[in-house]
This record gives structure tokens, C-alpha cells and sequence, in this order.
């Protein structure tokens, strides 16, 4: 726990007090955190792997609003004694941490420090969720695919970033099927990405350059 951000800070004593009502879970690409509607109860921090937040159109088709990455924190809404906004699914082998709302509560009366970590986290969600629109939902098919590549591409600098189906990659664009693996063979034809044991390696100039289009 103490290896955990959201945690950094935290008095020993005090960790060791509550982190018998802390469960770390083990999950697998498919299942799920929490469903849309659910009362929030607990919140979430990924220590591993990939979660992605789904809301569902009118027509039953999905669109993904948002992706959880490692030391990334979800299902704040708890918090407002919300009931949760999207259904949270594994897209990658994770590895959990759920923190029960009774325990957060807690932990904000003793230790200012994490309650100033939990308002970062959120800001930061919020920033990530005003990116997905702005970025993500405008321009080409083509501009879309490059934008999300280029966001998710390793932040070491070798250019890999998660390989995602063509159906998700859809529902993250607000494109279909079809266009994102059209645009797929595309990028793959001009060498600007190429496929990897389940990753994309990225070109980031030459998809800079078509984001910018």
C-alpha cells in the first residue's frame, strides 16, 4: 500500500489500522469493477493492467469515455454518495486495489495528505475526460486514430502502446468498426504504425504529422 501514490504519506500506524478492510484483487480482461447504476460504495485505484470506463448509446452500441491506467484512481463518485457512471471492465490483466468509502472517509479525517492526493486524482480524471472530447471526438477518422495512438503510446519513448481490438478502438472515436480498421491498414501502409505481440508500435512524427492535419 505504502508503494501506491494515492497512499504516499500516509502515517504507518495508520495504514496498518485500515488496510484489513483494503482488498487487492486479481482480475482478468472481461471482468468487471462495478456496472452503471450500482451504488457506489467503494473506490479504485489500478496498481496494474487497464480498466475501461463504458456508457451505452440509446441504439445499445457503447462508447468508451475514458481508459484507467496503472497508479489511476476510478469510481470517484462514490465519494458524493453517487451511484456509479459508467460500467468499469478489465481490458487488460490488472491487478485492484478497492478501498471501501467508509474507509476513505477515515482516512481524510486523519491524514490531509491523501484527501489533497484524492483531489489531484480527480482533477486529473476530469482533465483526461475533457481531452477524450476535445481530441478524441473531432476531425477525421484518420486525425482520431492518430491522436488516441500518440496518447497512449509508452511514455519511455519507444512508441508501444496497448493493442486494442478495432471494435474498441470504435467506441473510444465515436467511429465504427469498419473506419478504425480501415484506418488501421492505412497507418500500417505508410509505416506510420505496425503490430506487435499485443501492442502497436507508433511512428510518433508521422502520426503527429496526420493529427495535425
Amino acid at each position: 500500500m505504502r508503494a501506491s501514490v494515492l497512499f504516499a504519506g500516509i502515517d504507518p500506524a495508520l495504514l496498518g489500522r485500515i488496510q484489513h478492510s483494503i482488498d487487492e484483487q486479481k482480475l482478468v480482461r472481461g471482468d468487471s469493477l462495478y456496472h452503471m447504476g450500482d451504488a457506489g460504495r467503494a473506490i479504485f485505484t489500478v496498481r496494474q493492467g487497464l480498466v475501461k470506463l463504458v456508457q451505452y448509446l440509446p441504439d445499445g452500441s457503447e462508447r468508451i469515455v475514458r481508459l484507467v491506467r496503472a497508479t489511476d484512481v476510478t469510481g470517484l463518485e462514490a465519494l458524493l454518495g453517487q451511484s456509479y457512471q459508467h460500467d468499469a471492465v478489465v481490458e487488460q490483466d490488472s491487478v485492484i486495489c478497492r478501498i471501501p468509502v467508509d474507509v476513505v472517509r477515515r482516512l481524510e479525517l486523519e491524514s490531509p495528505q491523501l484527501y489533497r492526493e484524492l483531489m489531484r486524482r480527480w482533477q486529473q480524471a476530469l482533465s483526461e475526460a475533457d481531452a477524450w472530447l476535445t481530441e478524441l471526438g473531432t476531425g477525421s477518422a484518420r486525425q482520431r486514430v492518430a491522436r488516441l495512438l500518440l496518447r497512449l503510446a509508452d511514455e519511455a519513448g519507444n512508441g508501444l502502446c496497448s493493442m486494442f481490438s478495432r471494435k474498441d478502438m470504435g467506441a473510444m472515436l465515436g467511429i465504427t468498426t469498419e473506419s478504425a480498421s480501415r484506418v488501421v491498414a492505412e497507418l500500417k501502409r505508410a509505416g506510420a504504425l505496425s503490430e506487435r505481440t499485443g501492442s502497436f508500435h507508433c511512428d510518433r512524427t508521422a502520426l503527429e504529422r496526420i493529427a495535425a492535419e
